[in-house]
């Protein structure tokens, strides 16, 4: 089951990533797992974005983390307000610091560092404002497929 691949302080650490991440920004992190990707990797993906509701931030700045366990498979999409400010490159580029750490075991660090990344952009795009509220539920989220 997707919801055991992390014990409770590897979902701690996660959501702490997430947390600290949103405290420097009006972005919105999600992190997703289930077990199997269904069909192409990055339509679910992009099927999860919506079922969130991750597109409907204020400034189109949510980013998406899905893992897919069983097939081995993760994307990230950032929304079309970050992905029109970051270069072309720059999700491939996390993905590919987060690939690093899960080739040799590290999925917590592999994650928390893409999570640090992402949030360092949506910072440097998005910063935090006193009237920003948390548009989205920081937990993450599991598919028991």
């Amino acid at each position: 089951m997707p919801v055991h691949f992390f014990n409770v302080s590897e979902q701690e650490a996660i959501l702490k990533s997430i947390r600290l991440a949103e405290t420097n920004t009006s972005g919105e992190i999600r992190v997703h797992i289930e077990n199997n990707c269904p069909y192409d990797l990055l339509d679910r993906a992009a099927d999860v974005f919506a079922m969130l509701n991750m597109h409907k931030t204020d400034l189109r700045n949510g980013v998406l983390f899905y893992l897919s366990i069983h097939d081995r498979k993760f994307a990230i999409l950032g929304d079309a307000g970050i992905n029109s400010k970051v270069p072309s490159d720059f999700w491939e580029s996390v993905r590919e610091e987060m690939a690093k750490e899960f080739k040799i075991g590290r999925f917590t660090d592999g994650i928390c560092k893409g999570i640090e990344k992402a949030g360092l952009k949506l910072r440097e795009h998005f910063p935090y404002h006193s009237s920003d509220i948390n548009e989205l539920p920081d937990e993450i989220s599991f598919n028991q497929n």
